[in-house]
């Protein structure tokens, strides 16, 4: 079996442990496991082993070093069969160790469809819809529990009334971003970081509870349909202090209108 290209563009064997501000509000799933765990990286761990010591049990895998991934072997399909995460020392990976930590049963779900499809078409030059959807929503996606109008009003990308006459409802939703491309962005927020968002009940209130309803909420099937609205994560009321200014919103290149 060939190995999967990475997701990702090339990155170095180890990075330097980077500072985190655990205040902001899209920190707040992982900061439990996170906080801690930064501390062992700066201490000089490894990422694999910072992540394992604060764990306490919490992921259904454990983190290896990239080295134990074997040549030849799809990352996807060592995960399932091995209960192992492959994580080199750079930001990245770190990140996904603390999707592992936060949505266990999301992320778990994600891989066993990655690996049913790999089983069932191999590695292929392209993915196909399903791995497409599934590496979406993994590296940027989002969960948005909010009052309807608000959803509708984002997934028409009708910008204006989404964060100006709706403004209000935002302090009904709840927003948790698992994707660990999109938290890396946030490492350094800018603007234009964007995810792909997925409309989950109203009525959930907590990330616990918003990993098992998308545990049982995915399947091949709805993410070949690619269901995911696009949203400017700083953009939401509460989260980047600009955004109270309403020219914040007047940016085109970052508010973009449906085509």
């Amino acid at each position: 079996m060939t190995r999967i290209a990475p997701l990702t563009p090339p990155i170095s064997a180890a990075q330097t442990a980077p500072t985190i501000d655990w205040q902001l509000p899209w920190w707040q799933p992982m900061r439990y496991w996170g906080e801690p765990a930064l501390a062992h990286w700066q201490a000089g761990a490894g990422v694999a082993g910072a992540l394992n010591a604060v764990a306490q049990g919490a992921a259904p895998v454990r983190f290896v070093p990239q080295a134990a991934l074997p040549a030849g072997v799809a990352y996807e399909q060592f995960v399932f069969t091995e209960r192992a995460v492959p994580t080199r020392d750079h930001l990245h990976d770190f990140l996904n160790g603390l999707a592992w930590l936060a949505f266990p049963q999301a992320k778990r779900r994600l891989n066993a469809l990655q690996a049913a499809e790999i089983a069932r078409d191999g590695v292929r030059a392209t993915r196909g819809p399903v791995r497409d959807a599934i590496t979406l929503l993994d590296e940027s996606g989002a969960l948005l529990a909010a009052p309807e109008p608000l959803w509708q009003a984002l997934a028409a990308r009708r910008w204006a009334e989404l964060f100006g006459p709706l403004r209000p409802l935002w302090r009904q939703a709840r927003l948790w971003v698992p994707g660990h491309a999109a938290l890396e962005k946030l490492v350094s927020p800018y603007k234009s970081i964007t995810a792909h968002v997925l409309q989950a009940p109203a009525a959930l209130e907590s990330a616990a509870e918003a990993d098992a309803w998308l545990a049982g909420w995915l399947s091949a099937e709805r993410l070949a349909a690619k269901p995911f609205a696009p949203l400017p994560l700083l953009g939401v009321p509460g989260w980047w202090p600009a955004n109270d200014d309403a020219a914040f919103y007047d940016d085109p290149q970052v508010f973009r209108a449906r085509r």
